[in-house]
């Protein structure tokens, strides 16, 4: 005898700042039933989201991922699709209470990912062309693109190939 896994509702709250608060995120996501709220405080920039990466390592299939708003969840399009893809993968579903269009278990919601995968693609485009453009401007103008950063300033630069010259 198989058994589906219970239909979770997993809520996810972020805030950028330090000075800001979860509180209202917390209380809505509560409210819709979520438990558990996965919360932290970080820039939606930052590649290092731990609890968005643990929420989307724990998503079964039957589970809804639930956000009060999708700019706290990824700040690009590209970034919004391949989050919701993910948990697509793990089975679930996705949704923000403040955007209602964006429940994927609804019509809507699967059309609206569709057009999202296709406008994601677009600004993947973009952002290609606009990065390839930057660094043929750098290059012509005679400039550096890509290789490590130097983690020495010009001047310790200087002292430590003057002490391999000395031979120390």
């Amino acid at each position: 005898m198989s058994t589906i896994a219970p239909l979770r509702s997993l809520g996810y709250a972020r805030v950028s700042t330090v000075g800001q608060t979860l509180e209202v995120q917390l209380d809505q996501l509560a409210a819709a039933g979520c438990h558990p709220i996965y919360r932290e405080k970080v820039s939606g920039r930052s590649g290092d989201r731990r609890e968005l990466n643990r929420l989307l390592r724990e998503v079964q299939p039957g589970d809804v991922v639930v956000v009060t708003r999708i700019d706290l969840l990824a700040r690009s399009l590209f970034d919004l699709f391949a989050i919701i893809q993910r948990i697509h993968e793990a089975g679930g579903r996705f949704r923000s209470l403040a955007q209602s269009w964006t429940d994927t278990g609804t019509a809507e919601g699967k059309m609206m990912l569709a057009v999202m995968g296709g406008m994601a693609e677009i600004e993947r485009e973009m952002i290609l062309t606009r990065t390839a453009e930057g660094r043929a401007r750098v290059k012509a103008a005679g400039g550096k693109t890509g290789g490590p950063k130097h983690k020495l300033t010009p001047a310790q630069q200087r002292e430590v190939r003057q002490r391999l010259a000395d031979g120390l």
